[in-house]
């Protein structure tokens, strides 16, 4: 009877655990990889407007109107294109309500760039001198944008919530545990130097990123072929202390190999303009 009991008491656990991870999975845009998804979108890019607003509010924004045009320039490019892309994925609606906002930020020692859900992204002025150009610029913002549309952000922040949090709703975790929520918001989104915080899955994130970026600087009319020597400029900035750009990336060589292989496939959408 014991026995009989047990299976009886764990059965409905086991099937609302399964039922749980179907309804919380999504799909990543072009690679088609199932994800963890807890968080609503609208609840996502509501504390990313918020977030995003202390950030930029906090910072020392450049003065320099070129490089400041040609970061906004070439990221309204981009997302036309992540647009496009999603258009063509018959995922339009998931980005409607982006309000995209590209903002460089004066701090020569950081070299990084990131973008929150929503359309939020940041450069920062020490990465212009290895992006070189306004090429270069656009793998990095390809990239960032890509980690976006694919929900990276958000399967990080799920993961968090679910390893931290014990997988409660970001609603109660603001209102119980504002801070911790906070922390894994912005480790997800990778907002300072603390990123990477769940390695194993970033990984992947960032191949994936690498995939979709090429995809959208092609749509936007910049030249697929120059992410091999932009990846191969970081790598040499890199040293005993890589920037931060390169925190969880793959290993240099398998993945510029990786990037070359995928260049054909981004070829087929360029357009030089």
């Amino acid at each position: 009877m014991r026995k009989k009991t047990a299976k009886f008491y764990f059965a409905p656990i086991i099937i609302l655990s399964l039922l749980f991870f179907l309804y919380a999975c999504a799909t990543v845009p072009l690679t088609g990889r199932k994800q963890l998804d807890l968080v609503p979108d609208s609840q996502l890019i509501s504390m990313s407007y918020q977030e995003y607003s202390s950030v930029i509010g906090k910072a020392k924004l450049s003065t320099d109107q070129e490089k400041v045009n040609m970061v906004r320039r070439v990221g309204k490019r981009v997302a036309v294109a992540a647009e496009d892309l999603l258009e063509e994925k018959g995922l339009g609606s998931e980005i409607k309500n982006y309000k995209w906002e590209f903002n460089l930020i004066q701090d020569d020692k950081v070299v990084n760039a990131w973008c929150m859900p929503g359309g939020k992204v940041a450069v920062y002025t020490g990465l212009l001198p290895i992006t070189q150009n306004e090429t270069g610029l656009a793998v990095v913002v390809g990239h960032e944008v890509a980690h976006a549309i694919a929900k990276h952000g958000g399967e990080r922040m799920s993961q968090g919530l679910l390893t931290q949090l014990g997988g409660i709703g970001l609603a109660v975790a603001l209102s119980t545990q504002p801070a911790a929520t906070q922390s894994i918001f912005m480790q997800a989104y990778g907002v300072g130097t603390q990123v990477g915080v769940l390695l194993p899955y970033s990984r992947l994130h960032e191949s994936e990123a690498d995939h979709i970026g090429l995809i959208l600087m092609a749509k936007a009319g910049y030249d697929p072929r120059a992410a091999v020597p932009l990846w191969e400029r970081m790598n040499q900035k890199g040293g005993a202390r890589p920037p931060e750009l390169l925190s969880t990336h793959p290993a240099p060589a398998s993945r510029i190999r990786d990037i070359e292989s995928l260049i054909p496939d981004a070829m087929r959408d360029y357009k030089p303009r």
